[in-house]
């Protein structure tokens, strides 16, 4: 296989991208030219919307094909399209092979939550001073423990350190089922954890019985009645629309537990969820907020 590198412009990347792929290319993909430089840009955006722009200001995109004659076809026919006025090539290379099973796997070593609470993928050993472990490899579902608004919803979890805290937990949204697991991990023993996915319905039920816990899973109608602890990290715009439902499953003196918040939505947050509950920002980290309640 064959990398073809472009740098072009931000009102480009679209147009190059979709011409690529015209062009047969196995897969294409777009980073900032300028990243771990001064310059770098961070963008930020959710899953399911509009991105907030097409690429960065000085965007590398960054096509594989399957031979270096199909590599050298695409560069030949791009250079002369009117559209490619202001990009460059940047290079045009081999791609060695690799062990690709392996390479995945060294880019997931464990994550410390606290520093006797850990994530730990199948292929590690758990790190000597943790007491409690979520064995967790990469998977369909999102949450493997590595982005902040899970690690902060596991400290959370951690903090609180007692069944009789947590109490009756549902998981809402729950991805690969890691704050389930998380709960139980912590003596929760009545957890329900639902998604919309039928294949995260899956993996977590999968997930949960290799940590050897017992969760039900199911897709959202699974919830049912009132619970001490309601989990729920997806995203701002989905968690405005299911304020009332959310809410209602908390039991009265329970817990609402929030994330997948930028620090910026804060605000939003609060007066979605004012008319039953008062959040607060209970933690930070990346730009990312965790935010709780009491009903």
């Amino acid at each position: 296989m064959h990398e073809l590198s472009l740098l072009c412009p931000q009102d480009r990347v679209e147009t190059l991208s979709e011409a690529l792929e015209a062009l047969e290319a196995l897969s294409v993909s777009v980073e900032d030219a300028d990243a771990q430089t001064d310059a770098e840009q961070a963008l930020f955006g959710e899953p399911g919307m509009p991105p907030p722009q097409a690429g960065w200001q000085r965007s590398k995109v960054v096509a594989l094909f399957a031979t270096e004659e199909a590599a050298l076809e695409a560069q030949a026919l791009l250079a002369v399209q009117d559209f490619f006025e202001g990009c460059t090539v940047v290079a045009l290379a081999p791609l060695q092979d690799q062990d690709w099973v392996r390479l995945t796997q060294s880019q997931f070593a464990p994550v410390d939550i606290t520093p006797d609470f850990w994530i730990v993928p199948t292929w590690h050993e758990p790190p000597a001073q943790a007491q409690w472990v979520i064995r967790l490899d990469p998977g369909l579902a999102f949450g493997t423990g590595t982005h902040p608004t899970t690690r902060m919803c596991l400290r959370w979890i951690a903090r609180q350190g007692s069944p009789a805290v947590l109490g009756r937990v549902l998981d809402y949204g729950c991805g690969s089922g890691i704050l389930a697991i998380g709960a139980a991990k912590f003596g929760a023993t009545d957890i329900d954890a639902v998604d919309i996915d039928p294949a995260a319905v899956e993996s977590a039920a999968l997930n949960a019985q290799a940590n050897g816990v017992q969760l039900r899973t199911g897709l959202p109608e699974l919830a049912q009645g009132s619970y001490q602890t309601v989990l729920a990290n997806i995203l701002a715009t989905p968690l405005r629309v299911l304020a009332p439902l959310l809410c209602s499953h908390v039991a009265e003196g329970g817990h609402l537990v929030l994330a997948g918040i930028l620090e910026r939505q804060a605000d939003e947050l609060m007066q979605a969820y004012a008319p039953w509950v008062q959040l607060t920002v209970a933690d930070q980290e990346d730009g990312w907020i965790l935010m709780t309640a009491r009903r």
